[in-house]
């Protein structure tokens, strides 16, 4: 359906009148269809102000894409609080039931570029940004509950694997198999990745979770560790991978039609917020360590807590100035929250800032689509690349100072963190970790049919990849469950005994 927009004027038949266009000086332009040349057929003048401003403008109209999550969609909306969780955080966001915050979301593919395909087997993206009166909460977080690695060294490796061979420039299953097979930590999300719920159908139909743990705090200063899940009330949705492989050719912009679509006509999408919330004490002592990326909290353990509900219902007026140019943040909490000893939320909150200075500019968060809405900025930062406002003015760059310039504020102090006091040191991830049980413990739980699907989709993966990346990788299926390692080895043809030797 086309965007159609009433024009209302004082010109013939409600067309507005124009205004004169002009440069970025404002210089007037008197003819924006010919270039100056040297008579009729003649070379082009140097001195076309408006041809060189224009070129140059579009060369440079591309931003960086993100390195991950480039192609995206997004949409503005409100949340809305509808359970009391005051006794768990602060933070003014929940300070009443009815309370209604405005909000930004953008959801992505993970591996692919910004032209590629919305319905490619692949992670989803799940950013939301909370305008809150206490700044900008942003909770950056994926359609899956865990993710596959728990330490951030290996961030940039995994990803590696997950773009474009350096020699061939094309897709490689053999380097993200030999990255998984040698990473069995990744077993519980690739068996996420293979299952059903692998292709979305759209990203209305999908859950979103932090996957990190972090952390609330209340009015008494109790801390509580925290996961974040915003279950989608339209009901989870999956293509089947034929039907995702024949969308890639007829509609590479699949997800992004269907939720500007339903919102254009009117039927909003939610998604009902809740928080799974762990005592600081439970931490220490819990079966499986709370701050692994890698790993679930039982919900028999941990029940999920109703918190709210997101709406979104306004379609972006401009796609790069609200969508492409919004930058997520797990850095961006507001009080009452706070982060855990999690390795790799710990990596993010260097990384993503970084990301958005590189790709946007120094000042990104001074773009209106990131700026706060309900509370006003003040800090000492000046200049950079693309300052578009006073810059500070007259006002002292420097703290303390004796000329009124804001100040800290002690009532804002965060919960100390909790230290075991063990020596810094480079300590073995996978030593002692489980990380078959929960993989395993997927698999019988989505039944005999889906247990048929995952493995068609992991062979059909797997097929063509060096024989000895396949018997590893078949040696973790099989210690998750052993139908699991048996199945994908029959359907490759490799003897199981075999592969568990590989594996050992």
């Amino acid at each position: 359906m086309a965007n159609e927009k009433s024009n209302t004027g004082n010109g013939s038949h409600g067309i507005p009148t124009p205004k004169t266009l002009t440069t970025t000086a404002g210089r007037p332009v008197a003819d924006n269809q010919n270039s100056v040349t040297a008579g009729p057929r003649g070379p082009v003048l140097i001195q076309d102000f408006q041809l060189i401003e224009k070129m140059a403008h579009f060369n440079r109209e591309r931003i960086p894409e993100r390195v991950v999550h480039a192609k995206g969609s997004g949409a503005h909306g409100h949340f809305v609080v509808t359970q009391d969780i005051t006794r768990y955080t602060s933070a003014k966001l929940f300070s009443s039931v009815g309370k209604s915050t405005e909000m930004l979301a953008r959801f992505s593919t993970v591996g692919g570029e910004k032209g590629s395909a919305d319905t490619e087997r692949d992670p989803r993206g799940f950013a939301l940004k909370f305008y809150t009166e206490e700044g900008n909460w942003d909770m950056v977080g994926n359609n899956t509950p865990v993710f596959f690695i728990r330490d951030p060294l290996k961030f940039g490796d995994f990803i590696h694997t997950q773009k474009r061979d350096p020699q061939t420039n094309m897709k490689s299953p053999t380097m993200m198999w030999d990255f998984w097979s040698l990473s069995p930590e990744s077993l519980h999300q690739v068996t996420i990745l293979f299952s059903d719920r692998g292709i979305p159908d759209g990203y209305r139909h999908m859950n979103g979770y932090s996957s990190h743990t972090f952390s609330l705090t209340n009015a008494q200063g109790e801390l509580f560790y925290v996961k974040w899940h915003f279950k989608t009330k339209q009901g989870i949705q999956n293509l089947a991978a034929d039907v995702a492989t024949r969308l890639k050719g007829e509609d590479a912009d699949y997800s992004q039609r269907d939720l500007f679509g339903c919102i254009q006509d009117g039927t909003f999408p939610k998604w009902r917020a809740c928080i799974q919330v762990m005592p600081e004490a439970d931490a220490a002592h819990y079966k499986v360590n709370p701050f692994d990326l890698t790993k679930i909290w039982s919900h028999k353990d941990y029940p999920l807590i109703e918190v709210g509900e997101m709406t979104l219902d306004r379609n972006p007026e401009n796609y790069f100035a609200e969508i492409e140019q919004a930058a997520f943040s797990p850095v961006n909490i507001v009080p009452g929250m706070g982060y855990s000893p999690d390795k790799m939320l710990q990596g993010r909150l260097l990384s993503y800032p970084d990301a958005h200075r590189y790709r946007v500019g120094t000042n990104y968060e001074s773009l209106p689509v990131n700026q706060p809405k309900a509370t006003e900025v003040h800090t000492y930062h000046r200049d950079g690349t693309m300052r578009f406002d006073s810059n500070g003015g007259s006002a002292p760059n420097y703290e303390p100072n004796s000329f009124g310039g804001p100040k800290q504020n002690a009532q804002y102090r965060e919960v100390p963190v909790q230290l075991s006091g063990q020596p810094g040191d480079r300590y073995d991830h996978r030593e002692g970790n489980d990380d078959y049980t929960q993989a395993g413990d997927l698999f019988r739980l989505i039944g005999k049919e889906a247990q048929q699907r995952l493995i068609n989709n992991i062979v059909g993966s797997m097929k063509g990849i060096p024989e000895h990346i396949q018997r590893l990788q078949i040696s973790h299926f099989y210690k998750a469950d052993p139908n699991y390692g048996m199945g994908v080895g029959a359907g490759l043809g490799i003897e199981v005994g075999e592969a568990l030797v590989a594996g050992d």
